[in-house]
């Protein structure tokens, strides 16, 4: 049975520091699209990053200072995630699937993942 459990979002400062991250069951995170996925409230879920072999794309809100990793188990994958503004306060969700493709500056949409059973992690950034 696939499973995805987020973790590691806090409250935090504006101008600091966060690592998510996703842990997986039932399948192993190589060779596949990654994502991350965030969703504030009153708002539609967006996607952040995505990344398959050698693209990775980020969202010009976040780019520059967010950075998507793959971790050192198969089963990990992490969002680095630095210099937070009020702006990123949302819930935090990660998706994989085998197939997708990453095409032009975008990445898929949420209900093209097969893998996104994680019921996400809250970030806050406040001071």
């Amino acid at each position: 049975q696939v499973q995805l459990v987020e973790s590691g979002g806090d409250l935090v400062q504006p101008g600091g520091s966060l690592r998510l991250s996703c842990a997986a069951s039932g399948f192993a995170f190589s060779e596949h699209t990654i994502s991350w996925f965030r969703q504030a409230p009153g708002k539609e879920r967006e996607p952040i990053s995505c990344s398959r072999a050698d693209v990775t794309y980020y969202a010009g809100s976040v780019k520059g200072r967010f950075t998507i990793l793959r971790g050192v188990f198969e089963n990990s994958i992490h969002l680095q995630m630095n210099n937070l503004e009020p702006e990123d306060t949302a819930t935090y969700y990660c998706a994989a699937d085998p197939h997708l493709a990453i095409h032009g500056n975008t990445c898929p949409g949420w209900y093209a993942y097969d893998y996104r059973q994680g019921q996400g992690t809250q970030v806050t950034v406040s001071s």
